[in-house]
């Protein structure tokens, strides 16, 4: 079951909550797996410091956080930093995802972001919608992974910011600001430009897709960036996106593309080119028996499962959006006007 929590305070204090939260499925899995191992080796990597020190530098607050879910977690704080850092000292990290972006047209008013969170099975039952305020900074709802700070699955603020958020597995990185760090930080911005230019200005560590949209903007952003390149295209076709660069300035970038989102994402355009009627029908479908967009089996070649499902409507209003726990057309577990939860069917 996908929990619900509600928690506020200080960076620190914040952290700390979602290290508590996360404690559980961190000591039944996290710390004996070879991907911890793995990634916690390099606490002495020269690039890796180099990181850290930029992230204290630019994002004190965030570096904050990152030392307040150490702490619930009981874990040291730079291997809880080298954690959040996986997908850029590791290229193979078990984050997936696929989205479906259906912008704004004359016969459609609002845009729409459907995301498929995709990740370790084994954290099944140990992550949560979390609703977080931090300070006096606009709240934010996000989906949640046992030792991970929020921003890189997806999130939509108070502010009317939504978010969802791909991984790529980029074959060269720099010792820039860490991609979840960095899309931690969207999470405070109060814009679409203000979003783009925060990507643009800092450097970069790894890679991400973003699916970028506003209350207060009507365009709906399709964002590829890597440590060297950041491709902001605007929406203005049905499109699906799923673990690796295809825009134009980005589709040659040093990448690895999976067998499953190579298959997933031609699958999604060839429902999207047969007219698919919802778009959470193209997340829900099981048609390739090894390469499915929606992921359930054990032996999945990428080793990622479908965690949570979020289908967010953006208009002028607000940000209205449901999350489910299983494939379409179950009933929403969650509803929520931009952070706040409006109902549950728990």
């Amino acid at each position: 079951m996908l929990s619900y929590i509600n928690i506020q305070g200080s960076s620190h204090e914040v952290g700390r909550q979602l290290g508590e939260f996360g404690a559980p499925g961190v000591h039944a899995f996290l710390l004996t797996s070879p991907d911890w191992a793995y990634i916690t080796s390099f606490r002495h990597d020269p690039q890796v410091m180099e990181m850290k020190t930029r992230v204290q530098q630019h994002f004190p607050a965030i570096w904050e956080e990152i030392q307040g879910l150490a702490k619930g977690l009981e874990l040291d704080e730079t291997d809880v930093f080298l954690w959040n850092c996986r997908g850029d000292i590791w290229a193979m990290s078990k984050d997936g995802c696929t989205t479906v972006q259906y912008p704004q047209t004359a016969q459609r008013t609002e845009r729409r972001i459907c995301h498929n969170e995709d990740g370790y099975p084994e954290f099944n039952g140990y992550c949560a919608m979390a609703r977080c305020q931090v300070n006096d900074s606009p709240a934010f709802t996000a989906f949640m992974y046992p030792a991970s700070i929020p921003g890189h699955t997806f999130a939509v603020t108070q502010a009317g910011l939504a978010m969802a958020v791909n991984n790529l597995r980029a074959r060269h990185v720099a010792s820039g600001i860490p991609r979840m760090v960095l899309t931690r930080a969207l999470l405070n911005q109060a814009s679409l430009e203000h979003a783009v230019e925060l990507l643009q200005r800092f450097p970069r560590a790894g890679g991400f897709h973003i699916s970028l949209a506003h209350t207060g903007n009507p365009n709906l952003l399709s964002i590829e960036f890597f440590s060297s390149v950041c491709s902001v295209k605007i929406i203005t076709a049905d499109q699906v996106h799923a673990n690796h660069a295809i825009h134009g300035d980005t589709f040659n970038y040093p990448q690895i593309i999976t067998g499953s989102s190579g298959w997933r994402q031609l699958r999604g355009q060839q429902m999207l080119a047969e007219g698919v009627s919802h778009p959470l029908e193209i997340l829900a479908d099981q048609t390739h028996p090894q390469f499915p967009v929606y992921r359930q089996q054990v032996n999945d070649s990428d080793h990622e499962n479908t965690l949570a499902t979020a289908d967010m409507q953006i208009g002028p209003q607000g940000v209205h959006w449901q999350v489910y726990d299983g494939p379409w057309p179950a009933k929403p577990l969650y509803v929520f006007k931009n952070a706040d939860l409006v109902s549950s069917n728990i």
